[in-house]
Order: C-alpha cells, then structure tokens, then sequence
C-alpha cells in the first residue's frame, strides 16, 4: 500500500508516520508513505497557497492551483517509481464518511494507494474536490485545526491492514472492533497490583477456558458501552436478561 499525503506542514506528518509499527513498516518495504508540501507548488513567488473567499466570509481558502500542482508532482513521482496501482483521492473533511473499522478495511482491500489531501484555514477551493477528490473522510462530528491529523489516523488505520505490517493477521482480526465487540480485559505481570489480582481463569493454562471467558466479557463489555455493535438478536437477548 502506498500512501501519499499532500499537506502544508510536512514535518507534522512525516515526524508521526516515522515512528512504531508504521515507521518499521516503511523500513520493511511493507508499506510506503510519501509526503508532498503543497507550499512548494505554488505558483506566487512568494509561495503563498491561500486567499479570500469569493462572495465574503471569514478566513481563507487553499486556492486551486498549488494544490492541483501538488497531485501532478504525486502522479509524476509514482511514475517515476515504477507505481501503478488503484489509487483513490481522499480530502480530509468534516463533511465525508465517518472512518470507521469497515471504511479502513474497504481503503485497504480496494486500492493500492491513497493520495490524501490534508485542507487548511477554511477548506479548499470546492473546484479541487470537483475535479480530483474520489471521496471525503471525515473522524467525526467535530473540527480539527487541519487535516494532518486525520490523515495520520487514516494511515495507521489502513497500513495496519496491510500484508507484512503486523506480524500476524490474528493480531488485528481478534482485538476490539474488528472482531465485531469490543477486546476483553488483559493483564500482565505482576499477579497482583495494589490488592487487585489477575482472573484466576487466565493463570489456569485450560485454553478452553480462557477463550470462553474473554468471549464473555467482550460480550459483557459491548453490552454495557457499545450495544450499537451487536446485532438486533443479541440486543434483545441483552434486554432479556435483565428482565
């Protein structure tokens, strides 16, 4: 998976994706993270990327042309690499599709890079998202500084999915989520902390055990925080029981 994020703070991006498992990753060749300054693209001698919106208003708008710039040198460096994969544009935005585990999963299993448009101030020039954005993403009901972070989140979460950057699927198929309930509770040394101890369950070494009790309290556990994760079946069951 090759990931290649357009932005206007190159340092923000490349200082968080550089580190842990998504750092070792592109080490490994596993996956390949590029960063493209959209200030360097920019047509002013003075590198400037951004002016006032047409019609009035507060703030500024990342104008068109640096950013369109921008993804004709990301197209141009994948040429010259040799890439030719499926690609898909994303804009970083409020007004997208919440990311969630399954939009992770869908990025990773449908394409083979993501050209990430990270916005700034008060958005882009609507003609960019027109003409080069295949899809808006958003993390939520609420508004961020600017896109970089999201786009970190959007990394981690989809490289993570890729072949070769965990070192097992079972790592990610079986914790919180993508199992379809939340992780049952862990633990590790020492047995007891502070007058609290380790389920005696997870010491016995009876694997059967061990598995039918996690399976119970990630059951519990979704119940009680995320029932919006079980199917309807298990809700009425939830119900049920506490009548």
């Amino acid at each position: 998976m090759r990931f290649d994020i357009m932005t206007l703070f190159p340092d923000l991006v490349e200082r968080v994706l550089g580190e842990s498992i998504i750092g070792r990753a592109q080490k490994s060749g596993a996956c390949t993270v590029r960063v493209f300054n959209i200030r360097d693209y920019s047509e002013d001698r003075r590198h400037r990327v951004d002016d006032t919106p047409f019609g009035g208003g507060k703030g500024m708008l990342l104008a068109a042309p640096p950013i369109y710039n921008c993804y004709r040198a990301v197209l141009a460096d994948q040429l010259a690499s040799g890439f030719d994969g499926r690609r898909h544009v994303v804009y970083l935005s409020p007004a997208g599709r919440v990311l969630n585990q399954s939009v992770a999963a869908e990025l990773a299993d449908r394409y083979d890079n993501l050209i990430l448009l990270c916005g700034h101030y008060e958005g882009v020039d609507h003609r960019i998202i027109e003409e080069l954005v295949d899809e808006e993403i958003s993390l939520g009901d609420f508004v961020l500084t600017g896109g970089e972070i999201p786009a970190c989140v959007l990394v981690d979460c989809v490289a993570r999915l890729t072949e070769g950057v965990l070192s097992a699927a079972e790592c990610y198929e079986n914790e919180s989520i993508s199992s379809g309930m939340l992780e049952y509770p862990q633990y590790t040394r020492p047995v007891e902390y502070h007058g609290m101890r380790v389920p005696p369950v997870l010491l016995s070494g009876d694997h059967a055990k061990i598995d039918a009790w996690r399976q119970a309290e990630s059951l519990a556990l979704t119940r009680e925080r995320r029932p919006d994760l079980l199917p309807p079946e298990t809700a009425t069951e939830t119900e049920t029981e506490k009548n």
